[in-house]
């Protein structure tokens, strides 16, 4: 790694409803008493600020959760508190996700004055009947003007798309995703839709009521058709499933698939820094009361503090790295995996290694924890590894 960067993540953990497919740290409450936790977010940017004293800050990413329920008022306190703290990189990237039916002119010129220069829509779907199996509440109409308010508050958008969906054919997701081109965005998430446990869709699927999914094969053509189209469009893949115009990446996510430090404030948020020369994995209490009440009493969000070992790192920069269409610098491989291993996985196509770096081929990404499990399985087991936490 060069050059250190340095990130902020800030978790904002409610929702006007809970989507069936989403295992996010999400919740639903009736009301929200924002100056409390304007309060507690501001205590937390002192806490972080105090250890990372002097750190660039690159990014800063709102993430949820339904953080365009923040009221302006409430990101600028919190934007203000972070410009206090850090220095700001020139070309900070400052991301705020948001849904279609919490999107207002008004509103978004209010976070664009707050400093928020990046909005992330979750869109989902174009198609009104798979907008309600998804448990979204906005229709396609709300989803189109709010993509249209965005391009003209910001300079930089982005919108989510979720593919594989219920007796959703090739031709279905061809002729959708053509449409979302046709609004010329300049960044795409598109995600295959997956059945996650602890969710109702995962409740239903072992239930054996989640009918019309795809096959393996049909998703294996909606990924090819996914990076086809969106390559033809001038979007090409810099991430599994993001998708942009070259210098239109997220920055921040690139942060952290990179191996930089990001620090993590909000229930539930993770984080890792460098710190005294360690590199550390720090996670933040879940429940959103028990998260307030901890910055309340204790001073602190942060519930667990861990010291990674030698080997942790190596893996989590391999496992995130080998993600992006960029891959990981070979020496970082080569210092610890056998150099056999590399060879026949370069031999069945599966990865590429040249100039001086190794990337997950075409062939390869859709199969990425395939790839990932052979170039890790020699290594020492768990138990072998330093670790402490606190």
């Amino acid at each position: 790694m060069t050059e250190a960067k340095f990130g902020l993540y800030l978790h904002w953990p409610f929702c006007a409803a809970k989507c069936p497919y989403c295992d996010f740290n999400s919740h639903v409450s009736a009301s929200v008493d924002e100056e409390r936790w304007q309060r507690a977010y501001l205590s937390e940017i002192d806490r972080v600020g105090a250890e990372t004293s002097g750190r660039v800050l690159r990014s800063v990413y709102f993430g949820g959760g339904t953080p365009s329920l923040m009221s302006p008022a409430l990101v600028d306190a919190v934007l203000r508190r972070v410009r206090a703290t850090w220095p700001m990189a020139n070309d900070i990237e400052i991301t705020l996700e948001a849904n279609p039916s919490s999107v207002e002119a008004a509103r978004f010129a209010g976070y664009r004055e707050a400093g928020v220069n990046r909005v992330s829509l979750g869109v989902q779907a174009l198609n009104d009947d798979d907008l309600r199996r998804l448990g979204r509440l906005h229709d396609v109409d709300q989803a189109l003007r709010a993509v249209s308010v965005a391009m003209q508050v910001f300079d930089r958008v982005s919108f989510d798309l979720i593919y594989a969906r219920q007796h959703q054919s090739l031709s279905d997701w061809r002729e959708e995703l053509s449409r979302a081109l046709e609004l010329r965005p300049r960044h795409l998430s598109l995600y295959q839709l997956t059945i996650e446990d602890g969710t109702a869709f995962g409740a239903r699927y072992s239930a054996g009521k989640l009918a019309g999914l795809p096959n393996e094969d049909l998703g294996a053509d909606m990924f090819e058709l996914t990076g086809a189209m969106c390559r033809d469009a001038g979007l090409p893949a810099y991430e599994i499933s993001n998708h942009a115009h070259p210098g239109d990446e997220g920055r921040h996510n690139m942060l952290c698939w990179q191996g930089h430090d990001y620090a993590g404030i909000g229930p539930g948020a993770h984080g890792r820094l460098t710190l005294d020369g360690r590199r550390h994995a720090t996670e933040t209490e879940l429940a959103p009361s028990s998260w307030l009440e901890r910055v309340e009493t204790l001073g602190s969000g942060e519930n667990r503090r861990e010291v990674l070992s030698v080997l942790d790192v190596f893996e989590e920069r391999v496992m995130m790295g080998l993600r992006v269409t960029e891959g990981v610098p070979d020496h970082l491989l080569l210092d610890q995996i056998n150099y056999n291993e590399i060879n026949y996985l370069v031999e069945i196509g599966l990865i590429e290694h040249d100039a001086g770096r190794v990337r997950a081929s075409d062939r390869g990404r859709p199969v990425l924890n395939a790839i990932l499990r052979n170039l890790l399985a020699d290594q020492p087991p768990e138990s072998t590894r330093s670790r402490s936490s606190s």
